[in-house]
């Protein structure tokens, strides 16, 4: 319950909802158990008016008894009846009022959970997989929330009913029902001992769902290098073997509930039977009537439902509480990067002084002491290797990491102090992994902004060379595209991306190798069209080939994290450096 008590918040938000909930509860078996009088009451009179009848036997009034012997018992049965649909409707409303509230904690739960994911920084996301992300905010939240309506149902229920059951029992001869009860603390001791193997076994299962769901969650998402490989097969054997672990860790769970249940009806049958001898004797001794034998026996037998509730609910609330321990270790996870509180409109000035950076997963130095100041409405450009640190130095700019020394600064501002909203609201970027949602071309380049104006989108596309390829569909703009873009190519997607950074109108554009799957003369087009639009802008370009960038006002040669040159075009030539060795190698390439 120390796990589940996290969950105590939204009771209280629903408390008005709750507490009619509850008094149904009562209501409701306080009619359940009022028949049991009724049974007593009709078992004596049929004793009484059977002896009577007997005593008449030859009088006129033989046929006076029979008559209202039949009489009390038709209005015994209509009783019994009026009370089971009184039952019944207040039964209805209890589940109609607690249930409810469980959907509605339901919903509130995962919205929590959805948007703190969003709260949370980049790094979050590179240590979690996606499956065990996607299963805490669906199938734990599915446990919960059968703790939250069925559990919590059944649990007042339960006490409700066997409080007042025990109180009867009690009220009739205490004799009676100390000797019926006996059995309940050797129920107690066996729920008490197999909590614990169920809390255990709910956990094992739960992980092994998550790492189930990542694996179908990283097999979709590579379907086609699957594919392309001819690896169905082998896929398939890692599914089933993952599948046979999470059968295998279920089934130690229904071992242990199927040896439960049938435990706790044999000791409530045993009961009954203590009930039949200890009544028998007591009806001897003139302390009871045979009456108040059959409503023992309707008092015990419904003390079994209570007894495989309490059975069942503990299952409900053990696997809850594994789940909501998983849920509570993200939602109790803090954002490493926290937001700064200056939101202004920058002119594009940014300052990165003796900056250096360490993978903390893995122990990677990606950049060392890099020292650069592009002034507001340059063009700076980074080339180098693949893993020299390019796209780390966009992520640090954006500030998805924070360095482990030196800063960054915009407008002589440190990047720290700086609202996140405000600043990557006044950034484009376009990735190096290009991502596209599966949802309309229109509505993916307008991604950034507020509405989707059809015109902004068309303009974006034009400046990324795309609007012919677009136009060229069947539904032009509100062609939908798969998941990922996969029904796009790779110049196309990675234009579209371009389109969605250029429709926000930034101060401040960064290209993280965005050009790398369009042709010479595709991308010739793009530059220039770019170049009309980065007028008076910052704008960041990090690509493989000079002839993206060589037009750029600075450009910077990184290779393993380090500054090894920089300058621009001509004057990183002039050197004979890297740069120029890397111009010449891709001169010849085109050549050939």
């Amino acid at each position: 319950m120390k796990e589940l008590s996290y969950l105590n918040k939204y009771f209280y938000k629903y408390k008005w909802r709750l507490i009619p909930g509850v008094i149904f509860v009562i209501i409701s078996n306080y009619f359940g158990i009022l028949p049991a009088k009724v049974i007593r009451e009709a078992f004596d009179l049929v004793k009484e008016n059977i002896d009577l009848y007997r005593l008449y036997e030859g009088f006129d009034q033989q046929s006076l008894i029979y008559q209202v012997f039949g009489s009390s018992l038709l209005f015994f049965g209509i009783l019994v009846l009026i009370l089971a649909l009184l039952r019944g409707i207040f039964l209805f409303l209890m589940r109609q009022s607690i249930i409810l509230i469980s959907r509605h904690i339901e919903y509130d739960l995962k919205n929590e959970i959805y948007n703190h994911y969003q709260e949370l920084d980049f790094s979050f996301f590179r240590k979690n997989n996606t499956g065990d992300l996607m299963n805490r905010a669906t199938e734990d939240v599915n446990q919960v929330r059968n703790y939250l309506g069925p559990a919590i149902m059944y649990a007042i229920n339960t006490v409700t009913l066997s409080v007042m059951i025990i109180y009867a029992m009690y009220d009739v001869n205490p004799t009676l029902a100390t000797y019926a009860l006996l059995p309940i603390p050797i129920i107690s001791l066996i729920i008490l001992m197999v909590n614990r193997i169920i809390n255990k076994r709910s956990t094992k299962i739960q992980a092994q769902l998550s790492k189930l769901s990542s694996f179908v969650q990283e097999t979709f998402s590579g379907i086609r290098v699957i594919k392309t490989y001819a690896r169905e097969e082998q896929k398939m054997a890692e599914f089933a073997h993952e599948s046979n672990i999470y059968r295998d860790t279920s089934l130690d769970l229904v071992k242990v509930q199927a040896i439960f249940f049938p435990l706790i009806i044999f000791l409530v049958g045993f009961s009954t039977i203590i009930t039949v001898y200890i009544g028998g004797i007591e009806v001897d001794k003139g302390t009871i009537t045979a009456g108040n034998i059959a409503e023992f026996i309707m008092y015990v037998n419904q003390l079994t439902f209570p007894a495989m509730a309490l059975a069942w609910v503990t299952s409900l609330i053990q696997r809850a509480a594994a789940s909501q321990k998983r849920i509570n270790e993200f939602l109790n996870t803090k954002p490493e990067i926290i937001s700064g509180n200056i939101s202004e409109e920058l002119t594009g000035d940014i300052q990165i002084e003796n900056l250096s950076f360490t993978y903390p997963e893995t122990g990677i130095q990606a950049l060392r002491d890099i020292n650069i100041h592009i002034k507001a409405g340059q063009t700076l450009a980074i080339i180098g290797k693949t893993g020299s640190g390019k796209s780390t130095l966009a992520n640090l700019l954006l500030r998805m990491y924070d360095a482990d020394q030196g800063q960054i600064k915009y407008d002589g501002k440190n990047i720290k102090d700086l609202n996140l909203n405000s600043l990557r609201h006044q950034i484009g970027f376009v990735p190096q992994q290009v991502f596209l949602f599966s949802d309309t071309i229109a509505n993916n380049i307008a991604f950034g902004l507020n509405e989707c104006v059809i015109e902004k989108v068309e303009a974006a596309a034009k400046d990324a060379a795309v609007y012919d390829n677009i136009a060229a569909f069947e539904k032009g703009f509100q062609t939908h595209i798969g998941e990922r873009g996969l029904t796009l190519s790779g110049g196309q997607k990675q234009r579209v991306s371009i389109a969605r950074a250029l429709i926000k109108d930034p101060q401040l554009l960064i290209f993280d190798d965005c050009l790398s799957a369009v042709d010479t003369k595709t991308e010739e087009e793009i530059l220039h069209n770019l170049g009309l639009i980065m007028q008076n802008k910052t704008t960041i370009f990090i690509a493989h080939r000079i002839s993206t960038i060589k037009n750029a006002d600075h450009i910077i040669v990184l290779d393993n994290g380090k500054i090894i040159e920089e300058g621009n075009h001509r004057s990183l030539l002039a050197a004979n450096g890297e740069y120029a060795e890397l111009y010449e190698k891709q001169l010849l390439q085109s050549t050939e």
